[in-house]
């Protein structure tokens, strides 16, 4: 049995409370949704700056509403400590009844672990615009981080980016050999790490960071202009318009789906191996896909339902600011530190999402 499935063996005997910073997002809906189906308590926080109400909707549509009484959200913002120092003391009434909220705060945290989620990505939005990504990354970030410290909660564990390797050339990506960040995106998640490592040499603080590829799934919004590139281009390829490539369409990633992200965040706040704290992991699969290549996958999975896709071709242009041009990760440390096992690899995953994709444009 996979170290995951033990996992989820116990956690549907053992309840902890977790809060999940940007639970209203993409990836924070989708652990979320996961936790409380495993019947644990949840406590959320998001400023709706990136994250939505319908993916909160949707999610209270997919659990029952004993699990959905276990959810308690704040809205607030990471760059105001005292709201990461409510959501980390927020303690949910046994008493809660479906949508329901306490506000009662607790001397101590009531929190086991959190997943910090919440945080402004896009390496085309940070250029455009550094100060908020600064703001929300770095600043928020280190609130988030000393409220946890503070409160002594068990793990904190992080979205962290792939961005970090910037302009070092090798491939695969390997945790201790990273370069000079490529923007202002890549240096706010440099910094977490630097801080966490601080945190651990400082004040005997465990967190670990998950470096995310691309990550993709149900719930990622294909809208706006920093839309990531898989639900964007299906949004495109449905609505038969124009598919843009930046530069030649050999520019490769490392495309992973949602549910190992799932996966390797509760293995990561979960584990009992004290070699696997205070650590940075890689979350992918080990894949090497390239533009063109994800084109014509998607372009194939939906052709039967949109017959103008049989001929679609897509439209190349300049490569864009900030891009590295190849994206491999090694896994192997994640494998054998904390077990993780990604159980979708890009076709299975673009196959499992496509049916939410479709109905959802």
């Amino acid at each position: 049995m996979s170290a995951y499935n033990q996992l989820k063996e116990r956690l549907a005997t053992e309840s902890y409370t977790w809060l999940i910073t940007g639970v209203a997002g993409f990836i924070g809906s989708n652990l979320l949704e996961a936790l409380l189906k495993l019947n644990q308590r949840i406590v959320g926080l998001d400023n709706f700056a990136t994250g939505h109400q319908h993916n909160l909707d949707e999610v209270q549509s997919l659990v029952t509403p004993e699990q959905w009484a276990n959810f308690n959200f704040i809205q607030g913002d990471i760059r105001n400590l005292e709201d990461c120092r409510k959501a980390i003391h927020f303690t949910p009434s046994p008493l809660a009844g479906e949508g329901a909220q306490s506000s009662v705060l607790s001397p101590q945290s009531s929190v086991d672990f959190v997943l910090h989620q919440a945080a402004l990505g896009s390496v085309p939005r940070s250029i455009e615009d550094p100060i908020n990504t600064n703001e929300t990354n770095i600043s928020g970030f280190l609130h988030m981080l000393v409220a946890a410290r503070d409160a002594k909660v068990k793990r904190f564990v992080y979205a962290a980016s792939s961005s970090t390797y910037g302009d070092h050339p090798d491939l695969p990506k390997v945790e201790d050999k990273i370069g000079k960040p490529l923007s202002p995106y890549a240096v706010t998640k440099l910094v977490n790490e630097l801080y966490t490592d601080v945190f651990a040499r400082t004040y005997g603080y465990k967190t670990i960071g998950l470096r995310y590829f691309n990550i993709f799934g149900k719930r990622q919004d294909p809208e706006g202009a920093y839309a990531a590139v898989i639900p964007k281009w299906i949004s495109s390829l449905i609505k038969n318009e124009p598919v843009y490539i930046n530069g030649d369409g050999e520019t490769s990633r490392d495309f992973c789906y949602i549910e190992n992200v799932v996966q390797i965040n509760l293995l990561a706040a979960t584990t009992d191996n004290p070699e696997a704290v205070n650590q940075v992991y890689n979350v992918a699969v080990g894949d090497q896909t390239t533009l063109n290549q994800l084109y014509e996958a998607l372009r194939v999975n939906l052709a039967e339902l949109y017959p103008h896709l049989v001929e679609a071709k897509p439209i190349y242009r300049d490569f864009r600011g900030g891009d590295v041009r190849h994206s491999l990760a090694d896994i192997s440390k994640s494998k054998s530190l904390l077990g993780y096992a990604p159980q979708y690899r890009i076709g299975e995953g673009l196959k499992e999402a496509m049916t939410w994709y479709v109905e959802n444009n």
